[in-house]
């Protein structure tokens, strides 16, 4: 049976959604112009997180569509950025890996928009608040989870 969230749940909804909508588009106009989509970004950074992946598994994970996926994954190998070998398990399938390059373009378009986000956590935010920050942040990986 699924839940029904109450008004109050549909509110704080509404005002999350909101509000990580406008700090992610905040974010990105912290990018390095390195020249990979958000999407190759998430790829890499779903692959550094996993070691190695089926473009199936990442598709299902990033819920793209396989036509879009395929075209982001031939530019990621195009560049160096990720290496296909076959599943030793199913010789059917092929696994994705990220490449010492791909890491260095995950670090570098992290670095950029976490110090940002640092400098305006420390600015705006108090000590207690930061702590709150990294709470929300754990539950908000659940629920991007669910």
């Amino acid at each position: 049976m699924a839940v029904v969230p109450g008004a109050e749940t549909a509110v704080a909804a509404r005002a999350l959604r909101q509000s990580v909508v406008r700090l992610a588009r905040r974010l990105r106009t912290q990018r390095q112009d390195h020249g990979v989509s958000p999407l190759g970004v998430s790829v890499l950074a779903r692959l550094h997180r996993h070691h190695s992946l089926t473009p199936r598994a990442i598709a299902d994970a990033e819920h793209a569509a396989p036509q879009t996926l395929t075209r982001v994954l031939a530019a990621l190998e195009e560049r160096g950025l990720v290496l296909r070998s076959g599943d030793p398990s199913d010789g059917r399938q092929s696994l994705l890996e990220i490449t010492p390059a791909g890491m260095e373009v995950l670090r570098e378009d992290s670095a950029r928009r976490e110090a940002w986000l640092a400098a305006a956590m420390a600015h705006a935010l108090t000590p207690a608040e930061q702590g709150i920050v990294a709470i929300a942040a754990e539950l908000l990986d659940r629920l991007a989870d669910e």
